[in-house]
């Protein structure tokens, strides 16, 4: 998702729609609570709980460009985001952890 402040949030649910709603209404996590409203980018759909789990902490290590390359579709860029994350200067972007 996408915080009012320009920030993205990562996360898992079982219920898309009603953790949706819980961030819109402010009731489902402190961060978003604070940065309303949010906007969902991308979601996608994992075989088991516990994969989707692993997928939120990989995504939340990534840098902001890659998560914007994966959102966008942008598949063939996402090694190459990996290898340069070093030599990339995040410091004047909003931050893209979730807290």
């Amino acid at each position: 998702m996408k915080c009012a402040d320009g920030r993205y949030y990562t996360g898992h649910t079982d219920n898309l729609d009603a953790r949706m709603a819980q961030h819109s209404d402010g009731t489902a996590s402190t961060f978003t609570a604070k940065r309303r409203p949010v906007e969902l980018l991308w979601a996608t759909d994992c075989q088991s709980r516990d994969t989707a789990f692993e997928l939120e902490g990989r995504l939340k290590g990534w840098s902001r460009a890659k998560k914007e390359a994966l959102m966008r579709g942008d598949f063939d860029a996402l090694p190459a985001l990996s290898r340069n994350r070093g030599k990339q200067s995040d410091v004047n972007d909003p931050s893209t952890s979730s807290g």
